[in-house]
């Protein structure tokens, strides 16, 4: 009898065991062809209010504020989990991934919700990106598959959705490893970091096989000679480290201020949507365009040695401040690069000598740095975005001076702080 016990029991696990690993296959392979989709219709609705921008200049920005409403009204009522960026909902379901199986927070139908609010808010002209929703999208994705084939969900596998879902958004696999142990994690275990690694990779190879060999901001071959490194490194980490640290701040005072202004801003969620849209109107009409959507165009512009008008980073930089703020769904990844690629064809105007695009590529980092408090997923993810392995130095430099200022300016880490109000 114990024999027979103990071989049933051995059955059982290998059952399990088999169906877990084919659950990380078949959901790695599927939350990959997702995120291709995901980035094609983004790409489209980008496009689609930039032509009709074009098309009607008066109507659009005023089209903006009214999508803003509604779809921060849509999303609070029958949404909830699906506001703002999606990665503080991973971090938030990764710490309690019993409740998470059965709870908003990485269900099939937030994700749904997710996807069709970040295309609305595309459509509208908002300042967002498809790269934090990416991340809820993949760990609801992978978390489906788990429960289709009765395999637990642990937070590993919360953990290793979100890590894939970075990666498959930029085409950066070490970045989606990178962001696992610097973000998803706190106490990452080496059984943790096999399964992110393997579900990284799989997705990883399906997008390759799908898109090609890509370089999200294309092939950018500049660099700068060592004595306008130590000059440049270190003030692109200070300011895009207080600018950055500032963006951080606000959202964490709006969210929890206890302050009576703040309260009463809170208070009234569409007015603050409609504010939100206002400043995104105006900015995307002053910048002749250039803060709508994620700023892609202007950024990889800028990274291959071309210029802007120099009010792209301070527009984009509210701009992106404002859409966040509505509450509206959508990620600040891809906008936070924008901003950062404005700081750093301003620095970049005061070395007229040097080859703008390295000095506009260590502003991104600085910026996006101190706004994700993540200094070896920011390096990573720069040198993965530009295949560029020359600036790794700079890149590093400008990223640990970034995640300290930043960290003066606002202490607590964004993405875990905001993770608090899904607990």
């Amino acid at each position: 009898m114990l024999g027979g016990s103990a071989f049933f029991r051995s059955g059982r696990w290998r059952s399990e065991t088999v169906r877990g690993r084919v659950a990380a296959v078949a959901g790695a392979v599927l939350l990959s062809l997702v995120a291709i989709l995901f980035a094609r219709l983004a790409d489209l609705a980008q496009q689609l209010f930039v032509t009709g921008w074009r098309a009607q200049p008066l109507l659009m920005p005023l089209l903006t504020p009214m999508m803003f409403v509604a779809v921060v009204h849509v999303t609070r009522r029958w949404f909830p989990a699906a506001r703002g960026s999606g990665i503080p909902q991973v971090m938030a379901a990764a710490d309690q991934p019993a409740l998470a199986a059965s709870g908003p927070l990485v269900s099939l139908r937030t994700a749904a919700a997710k996807l069709a609010g970040t295309l609305a808010m595309l459509l509208a002209g908002g300042s967002v990106g498809r790269e934090g929703p990416t991340v809820q999208v993949s760990a609801a994705v992978l978390a489906a598959m788990h429960r289709w084939l009765r395999v637990p969900i642990s937070r590993g596998v919360l953990i290793a959705g979100g890590a894939a879902g970075v990666a498959a958004a930029f085409n950066t696999p070490l970045a989606g490893v990178a962001f696992a142990i610097e973000e998803l994690a706190t106490a990452f275990e080496q059984r943790v970091a096999v399964y992110v690694m393997a579900v990284v990779m799989i997705a990883g190879l399906v997008s390759l096989g799908l898109t090609g060999d890509y370089v999200y901001f294309g092939l950018v071959a500049q660099s700068i000679d060592v004595p306008t490194m130590l000059l440049v490194a270190p003030l692109a980490g200070v300011a895009g480290g207080a600018a950055g640290g500032l963006f951080a701040r606000v959202l964490v005072t709006m969210v929890w201020s206890r302050q009576p202004w703040v309260a009463a801003v809170r208070a009234h969620p569409l007015r603050l949507a409609l504010g939100g849209g206002v400043v995104v109107a105006l900015c995307g009409v002053l910048s002749d365009g250039q803060s709508w959507g994620t700023g892609y165009d202007t950024t990889r512009a800028l990274l291959s040695g071309q210029n802007a008008d120099l009010l792209f980073g301070p527009a984009k930089f509210l701009a992106t401040l404002a859409t966040a703020l509505s509450g509206a769904p959508g990620g600040i990844f891809a906008p936070s690069l924008s901003v950062g690629a404005g700081l750093g064809q301003v620095l970049a105007q005061l070395f007229p000598g040097s080859s703008s695009g390295a000095i506009v590529l260590l502003g991104m980092a600085g910026y996006f740095t101190a706004v994700v408090r993540a200094p070896l997923t920011s390096v990573i993810i720069m040198m993965e975005m530009t295949a560029d392995r020359s600036m790794i130095l700079p890149l590093f430099a400008t990223a640990i001076i970034a995640d300290w200022v930043g960290a003066r300016v606002c202490r607590p880490k964004l993405y875990k702080t905001l993770s608090r109000q899904f607990r």
